[in-house]
């Protein structure tokens, strides 16, 4: 159910106007993913996550946050563009504000791009402080099942359009994968061990890190139900769950 495709009479559900319903947030980026991946790659698929999630729950699918912070990859390699950590945080706030006042009081943020956990963390910092009226939770797509976790840091540790991303490329958009750069795309990760933080001209040769030559369609496939399964069983429990105390 996408919100954005609905005319206001259709908003005003039972389950959103009793503050009872999960708003799903996808949140992605634009920023270069090696030289066999679209720029967006990362709204991508936090929005196909959360499409499939709501196809198993009925859940609200709000438009994504398509810009993130990217500072992480530098100025050298074209396609990126970046929101600053402050001012994401303060669009995230914004969207809590507008949505509560529809009735949507519980939203979660569902991420697919590192570098928006800092921004994502102050701004639901913020708001489970000051606004008791509404419930906020932050998911990374890749963390939703065990699984999946363990695929996406199969092939390195800071991993970037790797295996695991571009497999879940292949099955959501095959049309937007340039699989013959995909088979000579591989880089390895070279953070081990190293005190400081870089850009990622600094630490790869492509913008890549892992080895994308090894994703299949397959794979994505799997990967994409499971982190929508376990993303389903989220706004199942959050439909419901109260503060312990």
């Amino acid at each position: 159910m996408h919100w954005g495709e609905k005319a206001w009479p259709q908003l005003s559900f039972a389950d959103v106007a009793a503050g009872k319903e999960v708003g799903l947030v996808p949140v992605g980026a634009i920023e270069q993913h090696g030289p066999h991946l679209p720029v967006a790659t990362d709204t991508i698929i936090a929005t196909a996550m959360c499409e499939r999630a709501s196809s198993l729950t009925g859940a609200p699918v709000l438009p994504a946050i398509s810009l993130g912070v990217s500072y992480g990859h530098g100025k050298h390699l074209p396609g990126t563009i970046s929101l600053t950590p402050a001012l994401m945080a303060g669009l995230v706030e914004q969207y809590v504000d507008w949505a509560a006042l529809s009735g949507l009081r519980r939203l979660l943020f569902v991420n697919a791009h590192m570098g928006n956990s800092a921004s994502l963390g102050v701004a639901t910092d913020r708001i489970r402080l000051e606004r008791k009226d509404v419930r906020v939770g932050v998911v990374d797509w890749y963390s939703c099942d065990r699984q999946v976790v363990e695929a996406m840091l199969a092939d390195g540790e800071d991993v970037h359009a790797n295996c695991a991303e571009t497999s879940v490329m292949l099955a959501i958009r095959p049309d937007l994968v340039d699989t013959d750069r995909m088979l000579e795309a591989d880089d390895e990760d070279r953070t081990a061990g190293l005190v400081f933080r870089y850009t990622a001209q600094e630490l790869s040769t492509n913008g890549v890190t892992g080895r994308p030559s090894m994703a299949t369609a397959e794979l994505g496939e799997k990967l994409w139900r499971l982190a929508a399964e376990g993303l389903a069983d989220r706004i199942r429990r959050g439909r419901v769950e109260e503060p312990p105390l």
